[in-house]
């Protein structure tokens, strides 16, 4: 499965002269960490995060003592708080790789850039979309996939807790390990086993 297979192309990203505020306001709504900052043309230039929106953002609260210390205007635009690194992942990356970098990263979202332009953006919540999808669905995901070899009656699938069980009618080893690669690109499949048909006894 690759990060193509799951990412949102509804870009949820910010410029340069977008008011803290509505970068905040964009956090919450989508339920991410940071966002990429883009130019004119989606070129990536840096990324924000919480951490960045809310530096300096509350003053003491006045009621207590100590508290007599003179507020500083922070920053009223992203551009003033933008880091010029960012995490961006390739579409094509296996989504095992995107999973490393998550964790290894410790961010909820990334961005996902071709050739240099953002063209998506990842997050941790789609992964538990993907891994809570519904066996039936992810069965007749499967069938609709193995349906171009040998046609929908070919192949038998059952999905259980993401594992898809697949038996072939007919008995080409070929034909099994294509079934299985189909199978296991299918967002929410975990695992694919595919066997060929028993033998029918006679007499």
């Amino acid at each position: 499965m690759r990060v193509r297979d799951l990412m949102s192309e509804a870009l949820v990203a910010v410029h340069q002269g977008t008011p803290v505020k509505a970068a905040a306001a964009l956090l919450v709504e989508h339920g991410v960490t940071a966002l990429p900052v883009v130019d004119e043309e989606d070129y990536p230039v840096g990324t924000v995060t919480e951490l960045d929106l809310v530096r300096d953002r509350f003053p003491r609260d006045p009621r207590y003592a100590g508290s007599e210390r003179e507020w500083q205007s922070p920053p009223d635009t992203v551009g003033e708080l933008v880091s010029t690194r960012i995490t961006g992942i390739d579409p094509e990356t296996d989504v095992t790789d995107l999973v490393r970098v998550l964790l290894e990263e410790r961010v909820r979202s990334v961005a996902v850039i071709d050739d240099g332009r953002l063209v998506g953006m990842v997050t941790g919540r789609d992964l538990v979309r993907t891994l809570a999808r519904d066996d039936d669905l992810l069965a007749r995901d499967v069938r609709y996939r193995l349906s171009f070899i040998g046609g929908p009656r070919r192949w038998n699938v059952r999905v259980s807790e993401g594992v898809a069980v697949i038996v072939d009618e007919f008995d080409s080893p070929e034909d099994r390990h294509v079934a299985r690669v189909l199978a296991e690109s299918v967002p929410g499949v975990l695992r694919a086993e595919c066997s060929a048909a028993e033998p029918t006894a006679t007499g």
